[in-house]
């Protein structure tokens, strides 16, 4: 085993490098990150809290070598993370030995890292360091954004975003689910996904496998959500691009496995808009897959947003809009005017539209959906809905349920909330009493 740097309080890792000099780099910044850390190394199985061996895989005695030193250390501690040449066939590694916590390749210090932090976490002295381990959050306590990936590889004509943040980077599935799972150990109640195209998450990594607590899940929306789900916080999906393996998730909805609720910017819905838009145009099909995601999840609630105004936008294509809204009967809904974007590929599009032109659709578009919210909203009242806090106000308790996201969505005041004291985070359900166009008013039933 490596060199001994012990002291009794501190979480301890014992450490065995086989292989070449490559190999002994690799490990020596993966030692020197542990000491980094404040992790003690040290020489015996009996003494460490978790052991890592890094392998070598070259040619086969060098497979059995590596192989024999996992036997050792399962055997001697039992609580072992693998990394180097050999797994990158953790197949191999798995068939010997299957209770191992984690398998990475060379080089990937930092799933070794990640690995050794879900084992064995550092200790986190609140009166020395400055940064809690779940980082700096400028969110309330008990929610939190989860950015699973940046960038986009869409051409939306009036969206710049592609060239100031580049084609879609997703982050690893299994670096997205440790974050989110320290995020919940610190107290967040609701993760909130968030990325340029959520539905994309992966695709640039060929959906590439990783392991979380000794399952594999590939980096795609749907495995994401799996094993969010398994953290029992609420997970909410934003920026949801229609894909058609969005109906996957839906019966993950429908199962109270994530929140139902679907963040999906339909933009608009002629076809014709939609082309000029660089999005996709088989509006009849979008009205076939909200139904059908509502007959598998009837709480489904759907949010979107629209551009109203569009370059070339004719009366009739407002009104297919319109009509679009009126048979999507939608939840939530956002709305803009267009309004050119420097170095957008819509603004040289012709037949722009007047501005009051636009902001009289604009106007036309919020009323009618203003009504159908209120009407959506009626239809709550004398349901019982769970909810989670955002803050008190005196009397009342500032709440939102299932079907609202912060800062977009509408709200649920409690009118009993600090008599039945009530705070932020708290889970609670909430007989419902009365609604407007936005928001919910109701009681206490109970508080988990």
């Amino acid at each position: 085993m490596s060199p001994s740097v012990s002291r009794s309080d501190q979480p301890k890792v014992g450490f065995v490098s086989l292989g070449c000099p490559k190999a002994l780099v690799d490990s020596e910044r993966i030692l020197t990150q542990l000491r980094v850390e404040g992790y003690d190394l040290v020489q015996s199985y009996d003494d460490a809290d978790v052991v890592v061996v890094n392998t070598c895989g070259f040619i086969d005695s060098a497979v059995a070598e590596s192989l024999d030193a996992i036997g050792e250390a399962m055997a001697e501690n039992g609580k072992v993370i693998v990394t180097g040449c050999l797994g990158k066939r953790s197949e191999v590694i798995r068939e010997a030995y299957p209770d191992v916590l984690s398998i990475s390749g060379p080089q990937d210090y930092a799933s070794v890292m990640d690995a050794v932090h879900v084992a064995l976490p550092p200790k986190h002295d609140p009166f020395v360091d400055l940064v809690p381990d779940y980082g700096l959050k400028l969110t309330p306590k008990h929610y939190a954004y989860l950015k699973i990936s940046e960038g986009c590889n869409h051409r939306c004509s009036f969206c710049i975003i592609p060239s100031m943040r580049g084609d879609l980077v997703s982050r690893p599935v299994d670096d997205v689910l440790r974050e989110a799972e320290k995020l919940v150990r610190g107290g967040v109640r609701e993760l909130l996904v968030v990325s340029q195209d959520t539905s994309a998450y992966g695709v640039d990594m060929k959906y590439a496998e990783r392991e979380w607590h000794g399952k594999s899940y590939a980096t795609r929306m749907k495995a994401l959500c799996e094993g969010l789900s398994e953290l029992g916080a609420w997970t909410r999906l934003h920026y949801v691009y229609p894909y058609p393996h969005v109906d996957d998730v839906i019966p993950l909805m429908a199962e109270g496995k994530i929140l139902p609720y679907l963040d999906i910017p339909f933009q608009h819905a002629s076809p014709r808009v939609l082309k000029l838009m660089k999005r996709p145009g088989a509006v009849d099909k979008t009205l076939e897959r909200i139904q059908r995601w509502k007959a598998i999840c009837p709480e489904l609630t759907i949010r979107s947003t629209f551009i109203v105004g569009f370059p070339g936008e004719t009366e009739a294509e407002f009104e297919e809009l319109l009509d679009f809204l009126e048979e999507a009967q939608l939840d939530r809904v956002g709305a803009f005017a267009y309004s050119p974007v420097e170095g957008a590929a819509a603004n040289a599009l012709p037949d722009p539209v007047p501005d009051d032109v636009r902001q009289e659709r604009l106007a036309r578009f919020m009323d009618l959906q203003a009504a159908i919210s209120e009407a959506k909203l009626a239809a709550k009242v004398g349901t019982v809905q769970e909810c989670i806090v955002d803050a008190i106000d005196g009397e009342l308790a500032i709440a939102r349920s299932k079907a609202d996201a912060p800062e977009i969505d509408g709200l649920v005041q409690i009118q009993d909330g600090f008599e039945a004291g009530l705070k932020p985070g708290d889970f609670v359900s909430v007989q419902i009493m009365g609604s407007d166009e936005h928001d919910l008013y109701g009681e206490v039933v109970y508080n988990d």
